[in-house]
């Protein structure tokens, strides 16, 4: 932070800067998406609505209180902020909420299909599950609604047929954790287009959790694979009867 800065002025310049971010990496097109960090116990900084995160202005950022209500700013928030301020309430630790719509991720929640199976040990020990939140009309109590439910052991959720969003204690570790989530499921509809999804066993989940525990992460894990005994990674479609194609022996 520059001397000359105060901390209000460094938050709406990392803001902007994540902004840009969802912006270039093409989480975002038009004026999508959302960015939040609570400010204090009674305060919340904001993008405005209908503004590239791309283009945005430390100026352009709106403050309100817990409640919605305005406290500073010429522009109106974000439509989604009932979406935001039912997280902060639900959730007194966390300090930052992104939502924006990367395309992966919005391809799993327009396809229907969660981020909750353990095929990589980053989905165990970081990301955690990732479910899909039924749909609610955007910009309403209905979005709000439907994720109150996830709030309490997730740190990120899809948004059926809309997009993801992610909250931590902190803005740049919500980003990060949206980041991941894509990546995860890109990779998911990468491993899909080239055959089918191998994951975790049982087994090996319960190590990464004992990793994720000792890491002092409280979130909920994927599900492992049922997998043989002594098999470490095994095909999704186990479940229904095949024979796993795994392969590597504990």
């Amino acid at each position: 932070m520059h001397g000359t800065e105060t901390p209000d002025e460094q938050v709406r310049q990392e803001i902007c800067r994540v902004g840009k971010l969802l912006f270039e990496r093409g989480f975002v097109a038009g004026t999508e998406g959302n960015i939040s960090v609570r400010l204090s116990e009674r305060e919340v900084l904001v993008t405005p609505t209908r503004v590239s995160k791309g283009m945005m202005t430390p100026e352009m950022l709106v403050k309100v209180d817990l409640f919605g209500r305005p406290v500073e700013g010429h522009r109106s928030p974000t439509s989604e902020l009932k979406m935001h301020l039912r997280i902060y309430r639900e959730r007194p630790d966390v300090r930052a909420v992104v939502h924006a719509h990367p395309p992966y991720a919005t391809a799993h929640a327009v396809a229907g299909i969660p981020l909750d199976r353990a095929f990589l040990p980053e989905s165990v020990i970081y990301v955690g599950e990732v479910p899909i939140a039924p749909y609610g009309l955007p910009s309403t109590e209905e979005v709000a609604e439907a994720i109150a439910p996830y709030l309490r052991d997730h740190h990120a959720l899809l948004l059926e047929n809309h997009g993801a969003v992610a909250w931590a204690e902190d803005l740049w570790s919500a980003y990060f954790l949206l980041e991941n989530v894509e990546q995860m499921a890109k990779i998911h509809f990468l491993a899909r287009t080239l055959g089918r999804i191998r994951g975790l066993s049982h087994a090996r989940v319960q190590e990464l959790e004992s990793i994720k525990e000792a890491m002092g992460s409280s979130v909920r894990s994927p599900r492992g694979f049922p997998c043989p005994s002594g098999v470490d990674i095994c095909a999704e479609d186990f479940e229904q009867g095949s024979k796993p194609r795994s392969e590597k022996g504990r």
